[in-house]
């Protein structure tokens, strides 16, 4: 009975070190973007009007993707309903739209599968839109991109 024990122990002992020592690989942080998609933390842009410089993270979603590997890109977005900027890509984009039902202040999103939407007020709304990314701290969005269309440069970090 005690060489039972000693061995359980002893097996015990070993797999739990091994499970300690065995996993050295970095871990990367996520988030969830509410759609049970994660978001990789090192997924990051840089969004650039006139002078101020914000900071987004890029959903992982083939709408980000591609959206992604037409970056570096800077373009004049229109003003629309006091609420958001947009502008019709030169090509369609993978959509997976759904409605979320409150657009939050620095959603970036794509309507139908060619309109690049960024927002800078959070309201509520019946609407569809595939998630590509969301501005990291967006209290001054507004503010800098102002109450007309403006010019804004999209580029990975």
């Amino acid at each position: 009975m005690k060489s039972i024990l000693t061995m359980f122990a002893v097996v015990f002992t070993i797999s739990f070190c091994t499970k300690g020592c065995s996993d050295n690989r970095e871990t990367t942080q996520t988030q969830n973007n509410g759609n049970g998609t994660y978001i990789p933390s090192t997924s990051k842009m840089k969004i650039t009007i006139g002078s101020r410089v914000f900071t987004a993270t890029l959903y992982d979603n083939q709408s980000a993707t591609a959206f992604k590997e037409m970056l570096p890109l800077t373009i004049n977005m229109t003003e629309l309903n006091g609420n958001e900027k947009y502008f019709d890509l030169p090509e369609n984009l993978p959509a997976n739209a759904s409605n979320p039902k409150t657009i939050q202040n620095g959603d970036l999103m794509l309507y139908g599968s060619n309109t690049l939407v960024l927002f800078y007020k959070t309201f509520s709304t019946s609407y569809s839109y595939t998630k590509i990314g969301k501005v990291d701290n967006p209290e001054d969005l507004q503010k800098a991109l102002g109450s007309g269309n403006v010019n804004v440069t999209f580029e990975l970090e």
